[in-house]
């Protein structure tokens, strides 16, 4: 996540073409945008404009695939930020990073989200020492997300752990590596979420 950090990204500046269809790949520099910063095809390289519906949509698709979501529950979470108090974009934002198979991808307990939604489908993981195969569930502070013990003896998953133990853990979060378990410790800012996405224009698409 550190990659996005910083005015002379890379990323950020192609980051209006980017919808991260390649999943992590579109995090490293594999990423087609990185080696070829215009469109495959005969006209790929004709400048078009981009313009209102078009930028919001893409701004919507981004947040859709960078958290691996169908458009449906994509829906059904903008509808409860929309009716949450506050600014229904940070809303929305908060409410994606509280997913169960983001906080786990985050804490350092998969190789990426869709990896994680995997583990929590086949019961690896408890919230409060509750079993959950519910990857879009929300965590909230103070929850301790922990793998099952049996889970936590099998030989890939403590390779997945050691190969993610220098991983930066987001503020409010708290990883525990001796005992394979996560705190909440708050619910996530603005400034939390990484990703170059403007969810003022997801807001407005939705408004319309």
């Amino acid at each position: 996540m550190a990659k996005y950090q910083g005015a002379d990204c890379r990323l950020c500046r192609v980051e209006k073409n980017k919808l991260y269809f390649k999943g992590h790949k579109c995090l490293t520099d594999k990423c087609p945008l990185e080696r070829r910063a215009y469109a495959p095809g005969q006209h790929g390289r004709t400048r078009k404009r981009v313009l209102g519906y078009a930028i919001q949509l893409r701004e919507k698709q981004k947040l859709k695939r960078f958290y691996g979501m169908s458009e449906e529950q994509f829906r059904l979470f903008f509808d409860r930020a929309e009716r949450q108090k506050g600014v229904t974009g940070e809303n929305l934002l908060s409410m994606l990073e509280r997913r169960l198979d983001n906080v786990v991808y985050l804490l350092g307990f998969s190789l990426s989200r869709g990896h994680a939604r995997q583990l929590i489908g086949h019961g690896h993981f408890r919230i409060n020492d509750l079993k959950t195969d519910i990857p879009s569930a929300l965590v909230k502070p103070g929850d301790v997300v922990a793998f099952r013990p049996r889970s936590a003896k099998s030989e890939d998953i403590q390779a997945v752990v050691a190969s993610n133990r220098s991983k930066t853990v987001p503020g409010w979060l708290e990883v525990d590596w001796d005992n394979l378990k996560g705190r909440v410790l708050a619910l996530p800012t603005r400034a939390d979420v990484t990703l170059p996405v403007e969810e003022h224009l997801v807001v407005e698409l939705y408004s319309k």
